[in-house]
């Protein structure tokens, strides 16, 4: 497995070791012994998560402020843009984001630890996404930060409008929106 920081050196990008031949490919998608080894400390995993979208989706930009969770996030059809935003005041690189495109194909995966917002745009006809959490799924501590905010100026890959939940429609500015210490 080789690990590299991106620019927010805390989110990392992970690219399994893959053995294939003409009968198909195997690879170890997790290990919580080297995981933790890449991540520095002991991560606990309590939740996984499962979405399929169409091409154009954009979910996201999410985080929950109380109960903050770590994704461990991979797709297993299709392909997306992923990108996360440091939601962190205290943090050098406040305010910044970093993408990534995750496919079934480049079989890579991103460590977005607790402190960022996180989404994705699907831009195969189909992409299925799954994420492992460090905490459970909490409606009330839920919040979303607008795709599209001038702000953050996050370069996405559209063609056009990319076709949003209502709540993601709705989301704040990240002027406006609620941070973490």
């Amino acid at each position: 497995m080789k690990v590299t920081p991106l620019a927010i050196g805390d989110i990392l990008l992970i690219e399994p070791t893959v053995y294939g031949d003409d009968r198909g490919f195997f690879f170890e998608s997790f290990n919580q012994a080297r995981f933790n080894a890449a991540v520095g400390r002991e991560i606990a995993f309590v939740q996984d998560n499962h979405s399929k979208s169409a091409k154009g989706v954009l979910r996201g930009l999410h985080y929950q402020i109380n109960h903050p969770q770590g994704k461990l996030v991979r797709v297993v059809e299709g392909e997306v843009f992923d990108v996360t935003v440091d939601m962190r005041k205290s943090s050098h690189t406040f305010g910044k984001w970093v993408g990534e495109i995750l496919s079934a194909d480049n079989k890579r995966q991103l460590w977005v630890p607790p402190g960022f917002a996180h989404g994705f745009l699907v831009l195969s006809q189909t992409a299925q996404f799954l994420y492992k959490t460090t905490d459970f799924y909490s409606p009330e501590s839920e919040r979303a930060v607008l795709w599209n905010d001038a702000v953050l100026n996050i370069r996405w890959p559209t063609g056009g409008e990319p076709l949003l939940s209502p709540k993601d429609a709705a989301a704040s500015s990240f002027d406006a929106a609620e941070l973490f210490d």
